[in-house]
């Protein structure tokens, strides 16, 4: 393995135990904030007021950090299939903290992931020489780049504009497709800032190209509509579910953004592209068999949602009539459903 990927491998090791460790922790203090105020789900932000949200999110953040670090030393192809690794913290930890049982499945679910990784790790491409961000620019304005930018923008858009106010709460691949394909225009962004710092810090100042400053823009709006409807998708749905169909749509995306931009299989022997494909496939295994032996979350009940309106209960009188009756004891008389000589 080339020194360059060895180092973004250690990272991106670090950086999934510390991302797998926050899913399990914000989702705490999601559960915490939502008792006493609207739920991140139905567009609630009380989460913003929890410590325990925030140490989550700072756990994110190291984690991120780190994995920022890893794309300035590996191809996206060896980085992001690795976060297959925060999903075995996530599912361990949600099995301790969380009480989302962890069954035999499972386990060899998150050994699937292992194998598959292992096998990514071994025949990843060596990452490309950039010397500037003009030439990062020039292979973002390719027109086959172009053309994938604008068709993730507009599926993003479909999906927040329509998908989610109806379908948001019930169907998990609308949250989680957003971050998804948003996530991987996030990603592209990020190696470019990561290509321009590193190249910054050697001696070549890259901040003084418009360039660097569009892919930061790029970045920031990216990461914040990734975290907002990541809290949606943590807040409605079971952690074991999101984090392995979070991991496979976005590592998809990412690493089909990655070979348009990047052009990572540029020079590959078939049997290493093949190899690469085998072991993201028996990553995706591995999510599937993970994601297939956990339980869903039970139903989350506040006073929210407790009814306004009086309690009504139905009671048999002398007569043999049903009567409405109110949470106060009084009988509704002009209801009747069932007279005496309906039973005869």
């Amino acid at each position: 393995m080339y020194s360059s990927n060895l180092t973004g491998f250690i990272l991106a090791v670090v950086s999934s135990a510390f991302i797998g460790s926050s899913f399990i922790i914000k989702k705490k203090g999601l559960r915490k904030a939502g008792v006493n105020g609207p739920r991140a789900s139905v567009g609630g932000y009380g989460y913003l007021l929890e410590p325990l949200w925030w140490v989550g999110m700072i756990t994110m953040i190291i984690g991120e950090i780190a994995n920022f670090v890893a794309y300035i030393y590996a191809p996206a192809v060896l980085v992001t299939p690795l976060g297959a690794l925060s999903i075995i913290v996530s599912a361990v930890l949600a099995h301790i903290l969380l009480n989302e049982k962890l069954q035999r499945m499972g386990m060899l679910g998150c050994l699937l992931c292992i194998v598959g990784s292992t096998m990514i790790v071994l025949h990843a491409p060596e990452e490309r020489s950039l010397s500037s961000v003009e030439e990062i620019w020039e292979l973002a304005i390719q027109p086959a780049f172009l053309l994938y930018t604008a068709s993730a923008v507009a599926v993003a858009l479909v999906l927040i504009l329509y998908c989610a106010p109806r379908y948001g709460q019930t169907n998990i691949m609308v949250y989680i497709g957003i971050c998804s394909v948003i996530g991987s225009l996030t990603v592209m962004s990020i190696k470019a800032i990561g290509i321009a710092i590193k190249l910054t810090l050697e001696g070549t100042n890259q901040l003084i190209y418009f360039q660097t400053w569009i892919f930061a823009m790029v970045a920031i709006s990216c990461i914040i509509t990734q975290l907002n409807y990541l809290n949606m998708a943590l807040d409605n749905f079971n952690t074991a579910i999101v984090s392995p169909i979070y991991y496979a749509m976005f590592t998809s995306f990412t690493i089909f953004a990655s070979a348009i931009m990047f052009k990572d299989y540029a020079g590959q022997s078939a049997s290493n592209i093949a190899s690469e494909l085998c072991g993201f496939i028996t990553v995706l295994s591995g999510t599937a068999v993970l994601h297939s032996t956990r339980e869903p979350d039970p139903p989350f009940i506040t006073d929210l949602y407790t009814p306004i309106s009086p309690k009504v209960s139905w009671s048999i009188q002398g007569n043999g009539e049903w009567k409405q009756k109110d949470e106060d004891g009084s009988s509704s008389n002009f209801i009747s459903i069932l007279q005496q000589d309906y039973f005869k």
